[in-house]
């Protein structure tokens, strides 16, 4: 790579899974503020639901996720789902009608550490506040270390049509750096269950820039993965965050790959992914051709939320269980995210609100700019200016921060539209962040760009 393009590489960015995001939500946002957006919804626009559920059985070195250890036991997962289903109904009773979901999504954590007769619970209830649609997407995160067939036959018969698995990388060095030992065959018996329950619908996660990872082991990772026959592969760069994730700390940031390493694994995985027949999605996300999120691709439908990329095209996304983000027309919430607290003020009767932040117009106008660089690779800023009545010169900022950008090949600019070139793909995340204007240059923690 050119000594230029790899200045690019340590840039530290945001995902960009929402604008403003979640460092720039504050406390000014409560639990009274989100009532009053709930309030006001359409109640006739379909909205998503996601819900978090932040236990794990064991614990992934790597990890920067909200989650708590709950090893064997079931009482903590019994009472967590106790609350889990007061909040739902206290939500429904904020909102203005009985509203349509075209989206169900259950994160974590480990979603499945809960029982088959927990998630039924969540689920019906669910079912008896919302109208959840027959075409619905009803997705949930698995580990396939803590999956067997009776739970896969328990998703099936509550009407789930997608599930996750964390891949990561088949190598058993890898595995044991980061504490996530799960063999090709246990995730093959997972993909199997599933199948066997009537979920075809498979998504794959893996990770470049682990420690003691090659691009070799990678390359044979993405092999085996692609001959499971997943529906989607997301390919996402590890960030060695050990200042806000600790347990990241067991990772000696010696056995970590350079930048140079970690991009040519990201290059060469992508390639192999293009050739094994997917259709590259957004940065990091890939899909067979028949799959809808291709299809969104192709139609200029798809969509980037908490979730990553997706189809989901419905404004709202109510977002429920400790730490959970949620996206209204007027802003963004999040949910308390240390499970006692959120537990209380759900049993108090309050909505568990602890921050936010409220969308002006210039922020929604350039949320969708990012979303569409994100997307699809293009942004014609004139037209996006019609769309949003805003003034002409609303990208200035950008333009200028663009310029050398495009000098070193990442996009081009032409009367107001913006491409990414083939070269600047994997540093859209730096494009994207120059319509930013609560992005502070230098000294971040952010995530590195590759």
């Amino acid at each position: 790579m050119a000594a230029d393009l790899a200045n690019y590489m340590t840039m530290a960015v945001p995902r960009y899974t929402s604008y403003p995001t979640a460092p720039h939500f504050h406390t000014g946002i409560d639990a009274d503020t989100y009532a009053s957006w709930l309030a006001q919804l359409d109640a006739d626009a379909p909205v998503s639901l996601y819900l978090h559920v932040p236990f794990c059985r064991q614990i992934c070195w790597y990890c920067g996720c909200n989650m708590k250890l709950v090893g064997d036991r079931e009482e903590p997962l019994r009472d967590y789902v106790d609350v889990l289903d007061r909040e739902i109904a206290l939500v429904a009773g904020a909102l203005p009608a009985r509203l349509k979901v075209s989206h169900i999504h259950w994160g974590g954590g480990t979603p499945t550490v809960l029982s088959g007769d927990d998630l039924a619970k969540v689920m019906a209830t669910l079912h008896r506040h919302f109208d959840v649609r027959g075409d619905a997407e009803v997705a949930i995160e698995c580990d396939p270390r803590t999956f067997d067939a009776a739970k896969a036959n328990a998703l099936g018969a509550l009407g789930f049509n997608r599930a996750s698995f964390g891949v990561q990388e088949f190598d058993p060095r890898v595995q044991a750096a980061i504490n996530r030992i799960q063999p090709p065959a246990m995730v093959a018996a997972a993909v199997e269950a599933l199948t066997a329950a009537g979920i075809e619908r498979i998504n794959f996660d893996l990770i470049y820039g682990l420690p003691h990872q090659t691009t070799e082991m990678l390359l044979d990772t993405v092999a085996q993965c692609l001959g499971l026959g997943p529906s989607r592969i997301a390919l996402f760069g590890y960030a060695h965050v050990p200042w806000a994730a600790k347990r990241q700390r067991m990772i000696a940031a010696e056995a970590l790959p350079g930048a140079s390493e970690r991009f040519q694994q990201a290059e060469r995985a992508a390639d192999a992914l293009v050739a094994g027949g997917m259709v590259a999605v957004g940065m990091d996300h890939f899909a067979f051709p028949d799959d809808p999120l291709a299809k969104a691709v192709r139609t200029r439908r798809l969509r980037r939320n908490f979730q990553g990329y997706t189809t989901d095209e419905a404004t709202t996304l109510i977002g429920m269980g400790s730490t959970s983000i949620g996206r209204t027309p007027f802003g963004y919430v999040q949910n308390a995210s240390e499970t006692g607290a959120w537990a209380r003020a759900i049993t108090e009767g309050r909505l568990a609100v602890a921050k936010g932040v409220c969308l002006s117009e210039d922020d929604v106008l350039r949320g969708r700019a990012i979303e569409e660089l994100m997307c699809f690779g293009t942004l014609d800023m004139d037209d996006l200016a019609r769309r949003f009545e805003a003034q002409q010169d609303w990208a200035d900022d950008a333009l200028a921060f663009l310029r050398p950008l495009e000098a070193d090949g990442l996009v081009t600019i032409d009367h107001g539209r913006v491409t990414v070139t083939p070269a600047g793909r994997p540093f859209v995340r730096i494009i994207a962040s120059s319509f930013d204007r609560y992005i502070t240059r230098g000294p971040c923690r952010h995530s590195a760009a590759v």
